[in-house]
């Protein structure tokens, strides 16, 4: 874990480019280790010109405690965008309503949903595969279910693409 006076001096470095606007963090400190959310990392999140998005991974409502939840209203107090992003795994959230209850339990905490990871073929973890054509019909099953500001993008991480491919939900 970095400390706060080199993630500071990183993002103090990044603001002397002018063309930058905004800091992106992926991190899932908020929910493993909520105290890492100290006075000294808001500090340097909300003292730069730039616009500071945290990214979170939940994949599961039962991660969003209540120390989880005060972790991250205290970033949302101190101006940073909220945004989670999710696996679905099988077995753990390969459920309509475990993920709507994911996206109600973030909005509580002050996060959008923002990507749905479809499966990706990792080693060791074909046990968690789930295909993209029950994951098509999840997102279905949100769409009816929630407010479309709390339904996820869903999407593939393809090697060699320049970012997220959105999975077309009427493949």
């Amino acid at each position: 874990v970095a400390n706060d006076r080199l993630l500071s001096a990183w993002a103090e470095a990044l603001a002397d480019i002018p063309h930058i606007r905004r800091l992106r963090v992926h991190t899932r400190l908020p929910v493993v280790i909520p105290q890492r959310v100290s006075d000294s990392l808001i500090k340097w999140l909300s003292g730069s010109r730039l616009q500071a998005v945290v990214v979170i991974h939940v994949n599961h409502p039962a991660e969003l405690d209540n120390d989880t939840q005060q972790a991250l209203g205290r970033l949302k107090a101190a101006g940073v965008t909220l945004l989670n992003q999710s696996v679905i795994l099988k077995g753990v959230n390969d459920d309509a309503s475990v993920l709507a209850e994911l996206s109600e339990r973030l909005f509580e905490c002050g996060v959008l949903p923002y990507y749905l990871h479809a499966f990706d073929p990792v080693a060791g973890a074909h046990h968690f595969e789930v295909s993209d054509n029950k994951a098509r019909e999840l997102v279905r099953q949100l769409i009816t279910s929630l407010p479309g500001f709390l339904i996820p993008r869903l999407v593939r991480e393809i090697p060699g693409r320049p970012g997220k491919t959105p999975l077309d939900l009427f493949a």
